[in-house]
């Protein structure tokens, strides 16, 4: 911790350890048998279910809930697995809220959905918990895929190309696998390293192995990597942070929301995590939340999270919101930063009220200061280290429907690739999609 660049000006340690442990302790704390089987049991198990049209993976959830109200949940995790081999930690971290949840004719009937984030944990749980892996690998093709990227869709892809019989070698910029699961979200939302156990058990499959420490443009090229293996994927997500382009941001202790994220998701103990006393973070999504969340559960005392449009326009979704603010965390709307202020270290931020117009966000004039000793920006990430060759639009490398990039022999998907929305069960589609493409293409060309 010698070296944070969160040490300056805020302290650690603000909260004793045990409140920390409780404050960071499980979001959403597993089902025991009997809640699963009496949160199954309100399942309608819709034969046309709409939960499934609005599951990115298309997991038949009917069927899987149905398995749990037999007293089969190995069985359901298989059935989740086929479609998500990611299934355990999209359980934790999924907007089931914006999606399954909010699709569930009980929540159109009663107002109150099936559990089914819960009910997806309690079945992958119990298959992990017993260290099985449900898939075997096909007979060895003799082809050599590389995945550029670790992260979901990255290792989605893999698991895939592995269980159709070819060799994969997976690249990583970080020292860990796993990418925005094991680094991007908050803590308490996959505790007790879950993430990194996930990725050992999907290993399992066999035929995948993970070469860390590589970043694409830096350690390694697409040229190369072509002309190494029959195919790549890359799943790089985004690296880049965007600037909020205003005078004073560099100064310390206005940080990268994602810096801050990533810090405690490999804290060894948090009590030695310092945190300011007035924080704010400027934002309006997912990572903005976790960010701020996390500051008043380190023990901040007051968090402000400022977004320059309307509430109804942030990315975080209701549920996100709503979770920040019975945390404590105040939330402004319609502000954008114009300044930080202080004398080296920061002690002020400096907003504009805006309003929107046609679509068209315009400043009124009229301004405002915050204090801060801490602030994290929060405004979004950009595309890094990708070739000229490949295709770009709109900041992302543009694919088709089944993730092919401009290159003959590259496929994309997840974060860095057009289309989708930016989460962790869609960055899994994609991986899983482009791994039957890559897959059907290898075999076609060797007749």
């Amino acid at each position: 911790m010698a070296n944070s660049p969160f040490t300056a000006g805020v302290v650690a340690g603000r909260l004793p350890p045990e409140t920390l442990e409780e404050n960071f302790s499980d979001l959403h704390p597993p089902l025991d048998a009997h809640e699963a089987a009496v949160a199954a049991d309100r399942c309608y198990f819709c034969f046309d279910a709409p939960c499934v049209a609005a599951c990115p993976t298309d997991i038949d959830i009917p069927m899987f809930i149905r398995q749990i109200q037999t007293g089969l949940p190995e069985a359901a995790a298989r059935t989740i697995f086929e479609q998500n081999i990611l299934g355990g930690m999209c359980a934790r971290v999924c907007p089931t809220e914006t999606l399954c949840e909010e699709a569930c004719v009980r929540q159109e009937a009663e107002g109150q959905p099936v559990e089914i984030g819960r009910l997806q944990r309690h079945a992958t749980d119990a298959l992990m918990e017993r260290g099985e892996h449900p898939f075997t690998r096909a007979a060895a093709t003799g082809r050599r895929v590389a995945v550029v990227g670790a992260g979901p869709a990255g290792l989605a892809c893999a698991h895939r190309l592995a269980m159709h019989g070819h060799d994969v070698v997976i690249f990583d910029a970080r020292p860990k696998a796993g990418g925005l699961n094991e680094y991007g979200i908050a803590a308490y939302k996959a505790p007790g390293g879950f993430a990194a156990a996930e990725v050992d058990w999907l290993l399992k499959i066999g035929g995948i192995t993970i070469e860390t420490g590589k970043a694409l443009g830096r350690d390694l090229s697409l040229e190369a990597l072509r002309e190494e293996f029959d195919a790549v994927f890359l799943g790089i997500g985004l690296a880049g942070v965007n600037a909020l382009k205003v005078p004073g941001e560099n100064m310390k202790n206005a940080v990268d929301a994602v810096d801050f994220i990533s810090e405690i998701r490999q804290a060894s103990d948090l009590s030695k995590l310092p945190v300011g006393r007035d924080v704010v973070v400027i934002g309006g999504g997912m990572t903005a939340i976790d960010a701020a969340v996390q500051a008043r559960l380190l023990g901040a005392l007051n968090v402000t999270l400022v977004y320059r449009r309307g509430r109804e326009r942030m990315a975080a979704s209701t549920y996100e919101q709503e979770l920040a603010a019975a945390k404590g965390v105040h939330i402004i709307t319609n502000a954008r930063p114009v300044a930080v202020h202080g004398n080296g270290a920061v002690r002020e931020v400096e907003f504009e009220y805006t309003v929107e117009e046609g679509g068209t966000l315009k400043g009124t004039g009229e301004t405002f200061r915050l204090a801060a000793d801490q602030v994290f920006k929060a405004i979004g990430q950009r595309l890094e280290g990708v070739p000229e060759e490949l295709k770009i639009e709109g900041g992302k490398i543009v694919v088709d429907a089944a993730g092919r990039t401009s290159l003959e022999g590259v496929w994309a998907g997840g974060d860095c690739a057009s289309g989708g929305d930016d989460l962790t069960v869609t960055a899994v589609a994609e991986g899983r999609d482009a791994a039957e493409d890559i897959h059907a293409a290898l075999m076609r060309k060797g007749g």
